[in-house]
């Protein structure tokens, strides 16, 4: 899905973590193309793809380069470029032996503590979702998107039949603590948005929201499971080529803000990946760089 940014009658088209593309060059070329109409009647000051291709993938440097050919040159993505992938066709029961021995035991923890976890649909969910949102955003100093935005997200997946995205609540004694939201697409489990209270995190919730989203994720038929981000860094030293300089970049992650949300999704196991990064197509040059800073882009 891609996203319209306006301005002064002039807008900017951005297509986050896309689009889905087939590997056939006739077919990506014509979906490239609708893109491009898409854009030129949105007046737009460029369009921004982020291919959901990873770096050291198959097709990788020839999609680079069909792109490059195509006008588009590369730019910062918007979304996180490392992530963590965790293959999910091994078994429940082998999933959770992969896991470090400290997440298994949070999991544990958490039963123990009374934390359950269930799935939310109503209004009233949607708000204790948000509100613990803006609780973990105000401790960890991060944005968030506004409450509607995540509905809609929720909404679009089919949310209220737990088709493609699951509103996950972690709860004890009655109080929300901990949450979050997932969705399974294309063969894969994304892992989006998600927050806890301070009770929620000295109780283990999280480890037993994430326990349930993967499972989920597994019975919708995901292969795999995207824990959405992590330093960059890291990503970058997983290809590294040398030892020093997967020591130098190690190091730098150390001091990310990231680097406990690292921790934590690494524990389930997996492996560290990196995407592809954006690619711009620009359709009025003497306005792009000014839209980009304008726009934080």
């Amino acid at each position: 899905r891609g996203f319209v940014g306006r301005g002064r009658g002039l807008g900017a088209t951005h297509v986050p973590r896309g689009p889905l593309l087939s590997g056939e060059p006739d077919a990506d070329a014509l979906l490239l193309a609708a893109l491009a109409r898409r854009a030129a009647r949105a007046r737009a000051v460029f369009l921004r793809i982020e291919p959901n291709v990873l770096e050291a993938g198959p097709g990788a440097g020839e999609l680079d380069d069909a792109l490059r050919r195509r006008g588009f040159v590369p730019a910062e993505p918007i979304q996180p470029r490392s992530t963590i992938h965790l293959d999910l066709t091994p078994t429940p029961e082998q999933l959770l032996a992969q896991m470090s021995k400290g997440h298994r035991a949070d999991i544990r923890r958490a039963a123990r503590e009374g934390v359950t976890v269930r799935s939310g649909a109503s209004a009233a969910d949607m708000d204790a979702f948000y509100a613990i949102m803006q609780e973990t955003a105000a401790r960890a100093n991060f944005a968030i998107h506004s409450r509607s935005y995540y509905h809609d997200a929720w909404e679009l997946f089919g949310g209220e039949q737990g088709e493609r995205a699951l509103l996950l609540l972690a709860e004890r004694e009655g109080r929300a603590v901990a949450t979050c939201m997932v969705f399974a697409a294309a063969g894969a489990g994304l892992y989006l948005y998600g927050g806890s209270t301070d009770e929620g995190l000295r109780a283990g919730a999280n480890h037993a929201l994430q326990w349930e989203a993967l499972r989920w994720a597994r019975g919708r038929g995901a292969r795999v499971y995207d824990f959405w981000g992590i330093p960059d860094a890291l990503g970058r030293a997983a290809a590294a080529t040398s030892e020093e300089e997967r020591a130098a970049l190690e190091a730098a992650a150390r001091s990310d803000p990231l680097i406990g949300v690292y921790r934590f999704k690494k524990g389930f196991g997996g492996q560290v990946v990196r995407y592809l990064p954006a690619y711009d197509r620009r359709y009025i040059p003497p306005l792009y760089e000014l839209w980009r800073r304008r726009a934080g882009m």
